[in-house]
């Protein structure tokens, strides 16, 4: 049976608040039920974000929605941190279940190193779901997040039930060739909205008027933005990638040995990770499904947080089978 998301999470923050030993989850805890009320009630841009230690490594997150099902898990993109996944879509998925928001070793909030390899990654992100206490989780990642995604199914089948794979590829996919403008920008010290607007939106009227809403949307939150991803940090997640960036280290040659029911989905236009990647991956995973958004590129999921939300939704929602 999945751990619920209510019990795992009430041991999780006593043991992060009290620094004691996790308590028995049928013990009856304050701060335990305030959490779960906080998270039933608050939306995105006012949950409260949390520390767990797990391994001597402070792991920042943030839960929201229903103790009900298998939790879902999101995985941040590169050089992103869970202040950017966009609160419409957040709060639209976590009105039927709970998802859980957490920066990962080394990113923004969490303490720890950014480990230089795709492994790494995924078992730092493993550890993390450990120590909140899930058995089984439902994973979401996106765009860098999609890699750590495949990897942590890859190395701990058992702990995910089903895998959304958003704007990502495999590493190396060949034909699939990256976009130098979007590497040149993608990599600059800092990004402007303008650069933003430019690698995550089509450049129609209609995708970048929706990429201005969803900075607006992300402003909302009082202390987004306070820490952002750092130039080491986003250095480790280059070669991280870059790890798995070669034909015989692709993910590619891999992920043919998943089995769990998979939802990939991407813009009709990705100029980060070309939409090529996301239709090859549909391909080599047996049991995946690919969905193409329209007029929209690599962050079609803040352009359709609504309908891409209600595609996960439905995607949880199913029966897998045996």
């Amino acid at each position: 049976m999945t751990s619920k998301c209510s019990t795992s999470l009430r041991r999780a923050v006593v043991a992060s608040l009290a620094g004691t030993a996790l308590i028995a989850s049928g013990a009856a805890d304050p701060a335990a039920a305030a959490e779960q009320s906080q998270a039933a009630s608050c939306s995105a841009a006012c949950v409260e974000t949390r520390t767990l230690d797990v391994g001597g490594v402070a792991y920042a997150y943030r839960t929201l929605g229903t103790p009900s099902g298998t939790p879902l898990v999101l995985l941040n993109r590169f050089r992103g941190t869970m202040d950017e996944w966009d609160p419409a879509f957040l709060d639209h998925v976590a009105a039927s279940r709970c998802v859980v928001i957490f920066d990962n070793a080394g990113v923004a909030r969490s303490g720890g190193e950014a480990p230089l390899r795709m492994t790494h990654w995924a078992k730092n992100a493993g550890a993390f779901i450990d120590g909140i206490g899930f058995k089984q989780v439902d994973l979401l990642g996106f765009s860098f997040g999609g890699l750590v995604a495949q990897e942590l199914t890859l190395q701990r089948p058992d702990l995910v039930r089903r895998l959304v794979i958003a704007g990502s590829g495999a590493g190396y996919v060949e034909g699939a060739n990256l976009n130098p403008k979007a590497i040149e920008v993608a990599t600059k010290p800092a990004n402007t909205d303008e650069d933003f607007l430019y690698l995550f939106f089509k450049d129609t009227q209609t995708s970048q008027a929706a990429g201005r809403a969803h900075l607006a949307r992300l402003r909302e939150r009082k202390d987004a933005f306070a820490k952002l991803v750092s130039e080491k940090t986003w250095k480790a997640m280059l070669s991280a990638g870059s790890d798995v960036g070669r034909p015989e280290t692709s993910l590619l040659n891999r992920v043919g040995a998943i089995r769990q029911p998979v939802l990939v989905a991407n813009g009709i236009e990705d100029i980060m990770i070309p939409t090529f990647q996301s239709y090859a991956l549909a391909q080599a995973i047996p049991n995946a499904r690919l969905v193409i958004y329209p007029d929209s590129g690599h962050g079609f999921l803040f352009q359709y947080p609504r309908e891409f939300g209600d595609e996960v939704t439905r995607f949880l929602g199913e029966e897998s089978q045996p």
